[in-house]
């Protein structure tokens, strides 16, 4: 019997690898098992319990500390994940483990998996986000992977550039353009609903730290917030910030400002289905969250982007690029709610692919397990 390992820790990180392991789990027999590992801030009440939301088979819990009001956090978080899954990859034997993305804790999994011979599968590689440590980590898991799963173009050409040979690497597209096409289905009237919201303007928001700037996270809150203020016809919805340095922080300061300022609306979590169905019928996305470049586009909705933490991914002609400062996020927000930029948010053309990248994802890591010639010893792929 073949194992195969799939590992979330997080709600974003679980809604890209859903439909992956869907697929997955429909070619499950005698001789080929998936198990779907769950672990850190899926088991932390801080961060919403999202455990809750997953809605697929849970073979195993692994819970690890998610603590991260210091980099020594951080550091310890990862070594406690180190541990536990070298232990857990040399126990089970997976003949591989697919991972998603570029968070500190799926660094530690990807060297427990390199340090057991555990091939890796990698989903989201060779995108760039300069204003966060996801840039290094996201590069550094490239180079433990074996395959190579790309959300565009882009990314292909820039993991290749990295040394991986070009027959490891696939762009099937994003994820998430197949949560859109299948998973957004909630009417706006149901949607609005759930979060206890009549029809309504209103916006999706997420904010999480820039992880290498320091000292920032209470300034930039506070100019997020006297943004949005300058806007009371629009209902701003807000998830709460990840585990990432400086989280725990901006989750506080939204907790005291949703009992001051009455268009604000702060959620630990909104689950997949629930938060694509908002997106759908929002006026814009505001935040520095992957989910405002990839998927707003595919909705044709306008996404102002704050900051630096996303700067270097490919980006449509419908995402607006702003400072941290409440003026610029301002005159970003009214260009988005504009009849102008609506117009050309109708046009755009997502470039992270057909909504098909589930099933191919899928189909080639069975293929590449069962056929069973994965050799760990990589040459570098010298242009």
């Amino acid at each position: 019997m073949k194992k195969i390992a799939v590992v979330t820790a997080t709600r974003a990180e679980y809604g890209l690898l859903s439909p992956v392991i869907k697929e997955l789990r429909k070619q499950e027999n005698n001789e080929l098992i998936i198990e779907l590992i769950v672990t850190g801030m899926h088991l932390s009440e801080s961060y919403g319990m999202t455990i809750d939301e997953i809605d697929d088979r849970i073979d195993r819990k692994v819970p690890v500390s998610v603590s991260s009001k210091s980099a020594e956090d951080i550091s310890a978080n990862q070594a406690e994940f180190l541990v536990k899954f070298t232990a857990l990859f040399i126990q089970e034997k997976y003949r591989a483990v697919i991972l998603l993305g570029d968070r500190y804790e799926t660094l530690a999994i990807a060297i427990a998996a390199g340090n057991t011979k555990t091939p890796v599968f990698h989903l989201c590689g060779g995108d760039t986000t300069e204003g966060a440590l996801d840039e290094w980590i996201r590069h550094s898991i490239t180079k433990i992977s074996y395959l190579h799963f790309v959300t565009n173009e882009e990314s292909r050409r820039r993991v290749i550039q990295l040394g991986e040979s070009p027959d490891r690497v696939y762009n099937y597209g994003s994820t998430s353009i197949d949560n859109i096409l299948h998973t957004a289905d909630m009417t706006k009237c149901e949607v609005l609903e759930s979060v206890k919201l009549k029809n309504c303007r209103y916006a999706v928001c997420t904010y999480h730290p820039v992880t290498m700037e320091d000292g920032s996270v209470d300034r930039q809150i506070k100019e997020f917030l006297e943004a949005i203020q300058i806007f009371p016809d629009i209902e701003f919805i807000v998830t709460k910030s990840n585990a990432d340095q400086g989280g725990e922080r901006i989750n506080e300061l939204l907790d005291v400002a949703a009992n001051e300022i009455g268009n604000l609306h702060v959620f630990s979590s909104l689950g997949v289905r629930r938060y694509l169905s908002l997106m759908k019928y929002a006026e814009f996305v505001l935040g520095n969250s992957s989910s405002g470049i990839i998927e707003a586009p595919a909705f044709h909705i306008p996404a102002v982007n704050v900051g630096d933490r996303q700067r270097g991914r490919l980006q449509s002609i419908s995402t607006i690029n702003c400072e941290t400062n409440r003026m610029d996020m301002v005159k970003a927000i009214q260009k988005a709610i504009s009849n102008e930029h609506k117009e050309v948010c109708k046009k755009v053309i997502s470039p992270y692919g057909a909504g098909n990248a589930g099933i191919q994802i899928a189909k080639k890591s069975i293929e590449t397990v069962l056929n069973g010639n994965i050799d760990l010893k990589k040459k570098f792929y010298d242009r």
